[in-house]
């Protein structure tokens, strides 16, 4: 009887916390997380207190309350790592994030597009372009799908840096592909473009983007 009504309460605070996690209330997600002895969370718990430190921003308390997770031996699924791993580009902490993806892969945990778009964005983010293009032949080689968010996060960490042949490469690849644009990727290829004082080739993303039907941004 005591057992279930302990398991029912997990559920519960579980439950409460995701909804938190949804709405963005990190600190009552906290609160809720505190309320609860480490040894009696589940992994959805966790993993809901984990993703609502990363959207708050609070990367360093994701990563604790990940470590917490690790110590309590409470097993550690592919939603685990990605929210850590997610949490990681608030921070720019690409070196963390590729620590975690390690310990991912020798933990036998799988890996899907979602944890390369995590890592990739994290590699941007910390201005490590070449190794956003190390993830994408990775992924290549794994047969792991790209998205738009793929791409879009491994452009800008070429424009970032002023890669722009490679960025248009990218873009060319991600035509390839039929992964449709948008305007957040075709202004990063742009941008890469305008930095390598390629006009011409600005201009013909432009024109691309109208027969798109997008609207261009300000950049």
């Amino acid at each position: 009887m005591a057992q279930s009504t302990l398991e029912s309460n997990i559920i519960t605070f579980s439950a409460a916390m995701s909804a938190c996690e949804r709405s963005g209330k990190w600190q009552q997600a906290l609160h809720l997380f505190s309320a609860i002895r480490q040894n009696e969370l589940d992994s959805n718990a966790y993993n809901a207190m984990i993703n609502a430190c990363s959207q708050g921003g609070k990367w360093k308390r994701a990563l604790q309350v990940f470590g917490d997770m690790v110590q309590s031996e409470v097993e550690l699924v592919t939603i685990t790592f990605n929210t850590a791993i997610s949490a990681c580009q608030g921070g720019s902490e690409w070196e963390i994030a590729f620590k975690l993806f390690r310990e991912m892969v020798l933990a036998k945990v799988r890996v899907d597009n979602v944890t390369f778009n995590a890592l990739i964005s994290a590699c941007e983010k910390g201005g490590e372009w070449e190794k956003s293009l190390l993830l994408l032949s990775m992924m290549a080689q794994g047969k792991v799908k790209c998205t738009r968010i793929t791409f879009s996060a491994a452009i800008s960490a070429c424009e970032k840096a002023g890669e722009w042949e490679k960025a248009l490469q990218l873009f060319r690849a991600m035509a390839e592909s039929k992964i449709e644009s948008n305007v957040v990727t075709f202004n990063a290829v742009s941008s890469a473009c305008e930095k390598g004082g390629e006009w011409e080739k600005s201009l013909w993303l432009l024109r691309a983007m109208a027969q798109s039907k997008l609207e261009a941004d300000v950049i």
